[in-house]
């Protein structure tokens, strides 16, 4: 994806973004495929450079991982739509010459992929993304699941390489970005809590 110097995120920013959202599309090129395999999916990421999560046996990524164990985990979201008056300080400039746009946080891990097929293997992957999601513990453990483990696989990714981006009015002044947040907090539509929250944390950051 295209990151201007001034959408760019650190890889921490980037890290935490994905910690806190943890669902998002696995793409698998394989090898001479027309289109690659893509696959939304939860999954969870440990430390900083390991993901896990399983996926069905019958799921087409697996043959394109085996063909080429390079993929993608891709996120996007905290995105709102910023209409073009209010890219224009009032009063003060033509609220027709505002150009619109859409604010939105992006981030690309790429990945080296490990198939993940014995019992033990998987049932360490339950269980870890169980203690994220389901921290009450109040589930048997995923061993007394053994019938249905074959059904499934597991995926260790190694993280190799992170893309963040974070578009959020960069390449604005503090003057019209502070106009903008005002904006956002009076509309208070879909994703305008969180769009407002990252242009501010960047802007002051």
């Amino acid at each position: 994806m295209l990151i201007h110097p001034w959408d760019s995120a650190t890889e921490d920013e980037a890290l935490d973004f994905v910690r806190a959202n943890e669902f998002g599309h696995l793409i698998a090129a394989g090898r001479g495929r027309e289109v690659p395999v893509v696959v939304p999916t939860q999954f969870l990421l440990t430390g900083d450079r390991t993901i896990l999560l399983h996926l069905a046996r019958p799921n087409p990524i697996w043959a394109a991982i085996e063909e080429n164990p390079a993929v993608v985990v891709s996120l996007a979201g905290d995105w709102s739509y910023v209409p073009g008056a209010w890219k224009t300080l009032p009063g003060l400039e033509d609220p027709r010459t505002g150009v619109p746009t859409t604010y939105y946080a992006a981030v690309q891990l790429v990945c080296r992929a490990e198939v993940v097929g014995d019992a033990e293997g998987k049932t360490e992957i339950l269980r870890a993304q169980l203690a994220r999601l389901e921290p009450d513990g109040e589930l048997v453990d995923p061993a007394e699941h053994g019938r249905r483990l074959p059904g499934i696989r597991g995926l260790r990714l190694t993280i190799q390489e992170v893309n963040g981006k974070f578009k959020y009015g960069g390449n604005a002044d503090e003057r019209h970005r502070r106009h903008i947040a005002d904006r956002l907090a009076e509309r208070d539509g879909p994703g305008d809590a969180a769009a407002r929250r990252h242009l501010l944390r960047r802007l002051d950051g």
